[in-house]
């Protein structure tokens, strides 16, 4: 955790310190001037100031939920470029202001306490507000960088907790601190972090799609580097630098770091070349300040100290309280407002005669619809958009009397409710317009005679695989009659890696994709079960010094089963829903059965097995992409950058003597192929629910 806690925790202590420097002023200023019926303006100020942070904080946070999954990523990179700027901003005026901070308060709590409560109170709250702002965007920022991880928090907890004791220690002269040289190191420091943040931000952009570039990658070390390794974890933890970077992200981190740390390295430089007599007569300065802050018996010269100002008729509560809940009342409202999105949805019913009875124009932004069914039959439910018919939400099998909750972003536009009971007709309600939301994507219906022509040109292409396999099956065969089992084992890969190619059409084989590459779970005496047949009940029997005498019913088998498979698949039904499913299961299998090493018998293959279904996968995204292009572009920029990534890893376990097995893989170069192969299922994942045919009637 520590590695995603530091950033936070640097920026933690920092900030803390800075707002905990400019406190320790204004009190010990207030002491000096015998003042200290005035200190709770100052904590009221501070009180004001914390509270401001937070509701900027709980505003980020809510902001951020009600929005779409693309405009989360375009919010996110923008506010992680302004909190680079507020950080070098900050950075570079500590480091210019270090030596005179202290003077400059002083004269500003003069300046207040010579015009009344209010000015004091506006003095402390402007003072540690900023420090608080840039610290919750920072924070902010972090929090959502580590995902679900609580180390940011807990980093700037430690950091903030570490500062507010260390300036105790320094107001109470208990502690000897060289401040300028502590901000000079923590803000070299924060420039380096601040330089990650840039490059993470700049990732953002490009998912998004605000920003081009997100598949032109500058390097990509999955294949040497294990992205789950401690120390690939605490580099990207600390630093934001990841195993796979694109061109803009390294280009965007190198010229930050490159320009702002020469800027601060020479502006360092050119504070230590100061007179040493400026310097002198500064700490000199400071001593007899801090002296006198430490006299708390008030032994200052009566004609010193600041007059009284003249109390008006207002109370001097009226101010203090108002500063500290207006932030408290924002933020409540913001939160108020945030969930009533989520709460104050009614019920909409959902029949041949209701349908969308109950529907009023909803506000912007996420909300939950209660469904109703009214009716007596179950009935496909779906929020449109009335003029193209583009699906914003939906509900499958929605049973009568039931009631289901349906979430979706409301944007700026038209919408309407389509029921579609089982047996029925379907039907559309009363249509309203939206406005004030931002846009939100639809997804395009797809209709059954839009997977028309991508189904037909996969069929051709198993049609043309399949008279390949059997001329492969048939010379394997025949390498088993001829005894020679050496030529056997080649031409056995061969063979089964051209099925594995063809994995979307697994569900259209019925019994004989069993027979022809069944696996032995499940079979009461395993591998030496007399139903065991198939490829890998023939890799079995190669890898184990099995006879050819004892192989060749195997091999008449698999011939048998392909021949009848490549005269029977072109009558077969091939639904077209399944389509879009395969395109996820297939590398689903290969993840629970190819990468667990479930399904080698012997040959080590797996990993070859492997890139076979990689292809089989790249078919079915080839005949996809018209209509996934048509409606969400991004989802194959994603999908081809994780197919690269998990090719180039498997591509590299293959030798010029052969395929490495999975046992014999490097740990970390599994669990670097392992957890690519996980990434690019999630990105497969959406490919079923933007070309699912939704009932039109």
């Amino acid at each position: 955790m520590w590695d995603e806690a530091f950033p936070s925790f640097l920026i933690g202590l920092r900030e803390g310190l800075e707002a905990g420097l400019i406190v320790s002023i204004l009190v010990a200023t207030l002491v000096r001037f015998d003042q200290k019926g005035r200190l709770p303006q100052v904590w009221t100020g501070v009180a004001a100031a914390v509270a401001v942070s937070l509701s900027f904080g709980a505003v980020l946070t809510f902001t951020a939920a009600n929005l779409s999954g693309h405009a989360q990523e375009a919010f996110g990179g923008v506010l992680s470029l302004i909190a680079v700027g507020f950080v070098t901003a900050m950075v570079f005026w500590m480091r210019r202001s270090a030596r005179t901070l202290s003077a400059e308060i002083k004269e500003k709590v003069q300046a207040s306490l010579a015009m009344g409560a209010g000015a004091l109170v506006l003095t402390s709250f402007l003072a540690v507000a900023r420090e608080g702002l840039e610290t919750s965007l920072f924070l902010w920022t972090n929090v959502r960088t580590a995902g679900e991880s609580t180390g940011p928090l807990i980093g700037a907890a430690v950091g903030l907790v570490l500062a507010a004791g260390l300036c105790w220690g320094l107001y109470r002269r208990a502690l000897k601190m060289n401040l300028t040289r502590f901000f000079t190191i923590t803000g070299a420091g924060l420039i380096v972090i601040a330089a990650g943040v840039l490059g993470y931000g700049l990732r953002d952009l490009q998912e998004s799609g605000l920003v081009g570039g997100g598949t032109s990658y500058a390097f990509d070390l999955s294949g040497h580097l294990d992205a789950s390794s401690w120390y690939a974890t605490l580099v990207q933890g600390t630093l934001n630098l990841t195993v796979t970077m694109t061109a803009l992200q390294v280009v965007g981190y190198v010229a930050y770091l490159c320009i702002v740390m020469t800027l601060f390295v020479e502006g360092v430089r050119g504070g230590k070349a100061a007179p040493a007599a400026s310097a002198a007569a500064e700490a000199k300065a400071e001593n007899a300040s801090g002296a006198k802050a430490e006299n708390a018996s008030g032994t200052e010269k009566e004609s010193e100290k600041p007059a009284e100002p003249a109390r008006s008729g207002r109370p001097r509560w009226v101010l203090p309280a108002a500063l500290v809940a207006v932030p408290a009342v924002v933020a409540g409202a913001v939160i108020a407002v945030s969930d009533g999105k989520k709460d104050s949805s009614s019920t909409v019913a959902v029949s041949e005669g209701e349908c969308g009875k109950g529907f009023t124009t909803p506000l912007p932004g996420q909300q939950v619809f209660q469904m109703h069914n009214t009716g007596d039959k179950v009935s496909e439910v779906y929020l449109v958009n009335p003029g193209s018919g583009a699906v914003y939400g939906e509900i499958e099998g929605l049973a009568p009397g039931t009631t289901r909750a349906l979430t979706a972003t409301i944007g700026s536009g038209d919408y309407a409710w389509r029921c579609v009971p089982t047996g029925g007709k379907s039907v559309i309600s009363a249509a309203v317009h939206v406005t004030g939301g931002a846009e939100v994507k639809a997804v395009k219906p797809v209709a059954e005679d839009d997977l028309k022509g991508p189904l037909d040109s996969y069929k051709d292409y198993v049609n043309k695989g399949l008279a390949t396999l059997m001329t492969q099956t048939q010379k394997l065969q025949a390498d088993v009659h001829a005894g020679d089992l050496a030529t056997a084992k080649a031409d056995w890969l061969t063979a089964h890696l051209q099925y594995a190619s063809l994995g979307a059409a697994y569900g259209t084989f019925a019994d004989l994709d069993g027979k022809i590459n069944g696996r032995a779970d499940g079979l009461a005496d395993k591998t030496q079960d007399k139903d065991f047949t198939g490829f890998l009940r023939l890799e079995y029997g190669l890898w184990h010094d099995q006879s050819a005498a004892d192989l060749t019913p195997v091999a008449d088998d698999l011939a048998q089963n392909v021949a009848k498979l490549v005269h029977d698949f072109p009558g077969q039904d091939f639904d077209p829903r399944d389509l879009p499913l395969r395109a996820h299961e297939i590398l689903e299998n290969t993840l629970q059965f190819e990468l667990t090493g479930d399904t080698d018998m012997g040959s080590g293959t797996n990993l070859a097995t492997t890139q076979a279904n990689l292809a089989g996968t790249q078919e079915l995204l080839t005949v996809l992409r018209p209509l996934l292009d048509e409606r969400d572009p991004q989802v194959l920029t994603r999908v081809n950058a994780g197919m690269k990534r998990v090719g180039d890893l498997v591509a590299a376990a293959h030798k010029p003597e052969g395929w490495t097995s999975l046992d014999k893989l490097p740990a970390d170069a599994r669990r670097g192929l392992n957890g690519a192969t996980g990434q690019l299922l999630e990105d497969l994942a959406p490919i079923p629910a933007l070309l699912e045919i939704r009932k039109a009637a």
